[in-house]
């Protein structure tokens, strides 16, 4: 106020603010070089976390069935046991041994015939065809230029609600490793904005471990909801920097179908040329087969004794045409024959007798000994 009483003020560009009131304002330059610097550490911190992170595998190992879904984990398995053994078996719970321990397991029996370490069990517990071969193709980039036992389960083509073909809506295994765009699943309903961040998930290593994180150290939870249930505890310190259950070998209680007491069945089983099962496990056979590896196709041994009904013809047609397409393709293979009823868990899965009975046939399968014994090792 001046002498007058009159109130002088500001010049108004004076008064101007220069910056907000942000506490850092960068520059062009430094907000570039700081997005290059979190680029980096985006690309690195993935491949310096196995360098961190213990991974050990013991003989005969898989991963755990809470494992299952971490397919960044799959990924570096995957590349361990290209490096130390010649022959990779791949395929669902069957290949993984749901009702066995892992030193019943068909790569056991194989190993123990074969009398060393040859064969690792690559397979995933709950995994079916559709996701296996988006498997293979965004997490199994490495499989290449080896030997491959990939198994084929029926089991997936004997009702349409296990061949997707279903147009309601259900909740089925794996829907990240399912085609999100091109390759429609009637039975698959997720919103786009949940597509669009599975898709980049998959292009983003980055992504994938820390959906590894959350599995392997924080009971599948993201950090907030974690520490929501464990209030007095420090995420920091969950964190261990070894895989756990790496020495654990959960598995289903090893009980015969007929001591379950469960009755045959009349599958309605899905024809060949329509089944979206069947489409994707040809597809799984010919990526591998782009990749350099020498592919044998292990076909069953489903329970036939639990078949009824029509099922019994039905599927004697699939088997008939699953292997004209085999030998058209010119693919090393084996249709298992049925086991004896009481070395089956269920419809699919054998005992640890039946894997034993599988891999002495296996063994004693000329087309197995020239596509997997026989050939040379790189």
């Amino acid at each position: 106020m001046n002498e007058s009483g009159k109130i002088e003020y500001q010049d108004k560009k004076e008064s101007k603010v220069a910056f907000s009131s942000n506490c850092v304002r960068l520059s062009g330059f430094e907000l570039i070089f700081a997005l290059l610097v979190v680029s980096v550490l985006f690309c690195l911190v993935p491949g310096l976390w196995q360098r961190i992170e213990k991974f050990e595998p013991v003989p005969d190992f898989r991963l755990s069935y809470k494992q299952s879904n971490d397919y960044w984990l799959y990924s570096r398995y995957s590349r361990w046991a290209i490096s130390k053994y010649e022959t990779l078996i791949i395929g669902d719970s069957v290949v993984w041994g749901h009702y066995v321990s892992r030193d019943n397991t068909l790569s056991h029996h194989l190993n123990r015939i074969a009398g060393r370490e040859r064969f690792a069990n690559l397979g995933v517990d709950g995994i079916h065809p559709v996701a296996l071969a988006g498997l293979l193709k965004f997490y199994g980039k490495d499989i290449s230029d080896r030997k491959i036992i990939l198994h084929y389960n029926p089991l997936w083509m004997s009702h349409p609600k296990q061949d997707l073909q279903t147009t309601k809506e259900f909740r089925f295994n794996h829907p990240k490793l399912a085609p999100q765009f091109i390759t429609k699943i009637p039975c698959y309903k997720d919103s786009y904005s949940k597509r669009f961040s599975i898709i980049t998930e998959r292009l983003v290593p980055f992504l994938s471990w820390t959906n590894h994180l959350k599995i392997a150290y924080f009971e599948n939870m993201d950090i907030p909801t974690w520490t929501l249930q464990h209030p007095y505890e420090n995420p920091a310190g969950a964190v261990a920097l070894e895989i756990p259950d790496m020495l654990k070998d959960e598995y289903d209680e090893p009980v015969s179908w007929i001591d379950k007491g469960t009755t045959q069945k009349d599958f309605p089983w899905v024809e060949l040329d329509t089944s979206l099962q069947w489409k994707f496990f040809r597809q799984s056979v010919e990526l591998l087969e782009k990749r350099g590896n020498e592919v044998f196709v292990l076909v069953g041994p489903f329970n036939e004794h639990m078949l009824k009904g029509d099922s019994v013809e039905i599927y004697g047609e699939i088997k008939s045409k699953i292997e004209i397409w085999l030998k058209q393709n010119n693919i090393a293979h084996y249709i298992a024959p049925a086991l004896p009823s009481e070395l089956y868990a269920d419809a699919s899965h054998p005992l640890d007798k039946g894997y034993a009975m599988l891999a002495k046939q296996l063994f004693e399968n000329d087309s197995f000994i020239s596509g997997i014994l026989n050939s040379s090792a790189d």
